[in-house]
């Protein structure tokens, strides 16, 4: 016969459910009512549901403006507005600025070299001052 031994229970590792965290918000009274209308529009019964859209729709726009995607919104008309939004900015790519070749004529370059290096700037001419009142 086997001598005796106990079995020894092996417990099952104990699974750890990611804890909810709370929020809390100081809205002003406008907000506050915007949030409210929003949820009534969207039919939405809690604060917790608005959130998580609300989390959901930032989180790809963010995405869409790292890329250097622009979120624009068409009309029914084919009338386009591009949405400006600081804080989606910061986190949009550096645009590489345009770049533009000028052909100059030996004439130009010298009456540039010559501008810029005079001590003082030459007054403007009466057209330019002309131009600029209009």
């Amino acid at each position: 016969m086997p001598p005796n031994t106990k079995r020894k229970r092996v417990a099952a590792p104990a699974v750890r459910r990611a804890r909810r965290t709370k929020f809390q918000a100081d809205l002003a009274p406008a907000d506050d009512r915007s949030v409210r209308a929003l949820k009534k529009e969207l039919q939405l019964s809690s604060n917790t549901d608005f959130l998580a859209d609300a989390v959901a729709l930032y989180r790809w726009a963010v995405s869409e403006r790292r890329q250097g995607h622009r979120i624009v919104s068409e009309s029914a008309h084919g009338e386009r507005r591009v949405l400006v939004f600081p804080r989606l900015e910061r986190v949009a790519p550096d645009e590489a600025l345009p770049r533009v070749r000028i052909d100059w004529t030996r004439r130009e370059l010298k009456h540039l070299a010559e501008m810029a290096a005079a001590e003082e700037a030459n007054p403007p001419t009466d057209a330019l001052v002309r131009a600029l009142r209009d």
